[in-house]
């Protein structure tokens, strides 16, 4: 089962992406703080296969966040979500390939259906 960490600090939001992943055959962990999001993935890094980030979270930044998570997890896929234009320079750098974007609002199956694409990528290069 493809394990997914959601991270957003919109309640309504992450509950939502949540439960349809969840109904999709995702196994989801949803945080709302960037900084909870760290701790997880610092505590075991491998265990996701990909990170929802919301492009404008508060404490740690969500491209520091993915920078982060791709150091921690080379394997790792970052997929950003926002309404509003996120620079991922320096995302992409670090992790060509294994980066996406998805502008909010997106539909529940625009997010499903990134999310395979973005971890048959992955397994494809396994």
């Amino acid at each position: 089962m493809q394990r997914i960490l959601i991270v957003d600090d919109e309640p309504a939001l992450l509950k939502m992406m949540g439960v349809y992943l969840t109904r999709k055959g995702f196994a989801v962990t949803t945080l709302d703080s960037t900084d909870r999001a760290w701790a997880a993935v610092n505590e075991s890094a491998a265990e996701f296969d990909a990170v929802v980030i919301d492009g404008s979270m508060r404490g740690l930044g969500a491209e520091d966040l993915g920078v982060r998570i791709l150091k921690a997890n080379p394997a790792a896929r970052i997929l950003m979500a926002s309404g509003y234009p996120v620079d991922m320079s320096r995302l992409e750098e670090l992790g060509p390939g294994r980066v996406g974007f998805v502008q909010k609002p997106f539909t529940a199956e625009t997010l499903a259906s990134t999310l395979r694409r973005m971890i048959a990528a992955k397994e494809e290069e396994l």
